[in-house]
């Protein structure tokens, strides 16, 4: 089995997507994947759900995922925007990200378990990252679930 494949089978990426490039520093103890669609793929409108839309344009991004060893790994993508016929243009849903995050979901989790054990600038310095985008991952989540309580009877 090669890399790619190695690396696509375990980051669970559905088709379209795959790994297409790995690359190694070993001087920055740093992984660095390649994520990439096939040519010509359709993708789910993120807003209407209509399937088969074609792909607008793209746009680079990159997220920090959990370390691969002792090594930092990042993901870096073409997000495509589809046009949609009832919708418009739409950047797509990723699975291994929110929108806007720069971590992929599995980092983000990670962040979480750990808050609720230790303070989040030890977090922060555990995971190599700044706090303040910790406390964003944090705010988030917190705000999303204090969104969803029936607080009606209080």
């Amino acid at each position: 089995m090669r890399d790619l494949e190695l690396f696509s089978r375990a980051l669970g990426l559905q088709e379209p997507w795959r790994v297409v490039e790995t690359s190694f520093d070993a001087g920055q103890r740093r992984l660095d994947l390649r994520l990439d669609f096939e040519p010509g793929a359709r993708f789910g409108c993120p807003v209407c759900e209509r399937s088969g839309c074609a792909v607008h344009e793209t746009s680079e991004k990159s997220w920090r995922h959990l370390d691969f060893f002792q090594q930092q790994a990042y993901l870096t993508a073409r997000v495509p925007r589809v046009r949609c016929p009832e919708q418009g243009v739409r950047q797509v849903e990723l699975a291994w990200a929110r929108e806007g995050s720069g971590f992929t979901l599995l980092f983000e989790a990670l962040l979480m378990a750990l808050v609720a054990e230790m303070p989040v600038r030890a977090v922060a310095e555990l995971v190599g990252e700044h706090d303040t985008r910790v406390w964003r991952v944090v705010h988030h989540y917190v705000d999303a679930a204090r969104a969803r309580e029936d607080l009606s009877m209080v």
